[in-house]
């Protein structure tokens, strides 16, 4: 550059990392489908473009016959609505394997065999929120969020286990407890069925009826796994943690290529993806959706590039985090991808 303006020559500058790739805007218009709604995501960027190429990543993994995909959930998602979404991708084939907490089975089954649970207020407005929970407790109400359940469906879920559930496997000693959820799940389709319950017999049972295997680590960590351990103090019944684990491993071994849908953090994601640790391979796609941040250094908020750094991604898997609630987000990303798989 010299003196004179008449001199000067714009020299474009060496950018590794750009792309001539303009931001487009959102156009949102009465009567687009869900999908619509997400490709236009792709115009936008922050968390709008997180959504469309998550949709895009899960839906090639659903259209890959060849891919294995192993699904996570964790969190609050049975009793907040989220049962039909994930039993529906069960029935139609999505899961090959499913991972989750015994809070979600233990409130999946209470809907199967005729329990629900009731939109509710995280506080009243006339009371402050302890004195609104002292009330609920007085009542014998329990609180999820602004989810509330009667506990007498609890007194109806441990008639359920102790009547249908334990009694079969009590004559096989110890089980490992992908067996105890199998037998869950027959069994609530079997009370749903005989019961005319309203309500679809849900995960557990589609899961059974599929042949999909339902692995709980953590079972402990609920009323499943509570009512299971005083069932034990009384029977031979009892449960192997560590027999589950051939199964699961030899799953992911045998996958020609594999894939995982994570809901949440917590143990069913880090079971799910510690699976590739002792397998030659890696995850070819990774989905998650977390509202944990990756700076605590937690694994609930744990990006997936970590993930790649451990093993558990192969280098050129496609893997993308959506950041935010699960039951906003998950019912989004599995409408947009059926809508493309259909298309």
């Amino acid at each position: 550059m010299t003196d004179s303006d008449d001199d000067y020559e714009w020299e474009e500058p060496d950018r590794h990392e750009f792309s001539d790739d303009p931001l487009g805007h959102t156009e949102v218009r009465a009567g687009m489908t869900v999908g619509e709604l997400v490709e236009q995501y792709g115009e936008a960027g922050i968390g709008a473009a997180s959504v469309h190429e998550a949709a895009d990543v899960y839906a090639e993994m659903l259209a890959d016959d060849d891919c294995t995909v192993f699904m996570s959930l964790a969190g609050a998602m049975a009793p907040t609505g989220m049962r039909t979404v994930v039993s529906e991708l069960v029935r139609d084939g999505h899961v090959d394997a499913l991972v989750t907490t015994g809070a979600n089975l233990t409130h999946d089954a209470i809907e199967a065999v005729g329990g629900k649970h009731h939109h509710g207020a995280e506080h009243a407005d006339d009371r402050s929120p302890r004195e609104h929970d002292e009330q609920l407790r007085d009542e014998e109400v329990d609180r999820i969020y602004n989810v509330y359940l009667p506990q007498e469906h609890f007194s109806l879920f441990e008639a359920h286990l102790r009547d249908e559930v334990f009694p079969p496997l009590e004559a096989e000693g110890t089980v490992s407890i992908e067996r105890l959820t199998r037998e869950l799940g027959r069994a609530n389709a079997a009370v749903n069925d005989r019961e005319d319950v309203t309500e679809d017999a849900g995960i557990a049972a589609a899961c059974y009826e599929s042949d999909v295997p339902v692995y709980c680590p953590a079972v402990a960590d609920s009323v499943l796994g509570l009512q299971a351990w005083m069932y034990a103090q009384t029977s031979d019944f009892s449960l192997d943690a560590l027999r589950d684990m051939t199964p699961l491993t030899d799953l992911a071994y045998e996958a020609d290529r594999a894939g995982c849908l994570l809901v949440g953090g917590g143990v069913p994601k880090n079971f799910t993806l510690q699976t590739m640790l002792v397998t030659p391979d890696a995850y070819d796609y990774a989905v998650q959706i977390t509202m944990d941040s990756a700076s605590t250094g937690g694994l609930s908020g744990a990006t997936l590039d970590e993930a790649r750094s451990w093993g558990k991604l192969k280098k050129d898997a496609r893997n993308v985090t959506v950041t935010g609630d699960a039951t906003v987000y998950l019912p989004l990303l599995v409408a947009a991808a059926r809508e493309r798989l259909d298309g």
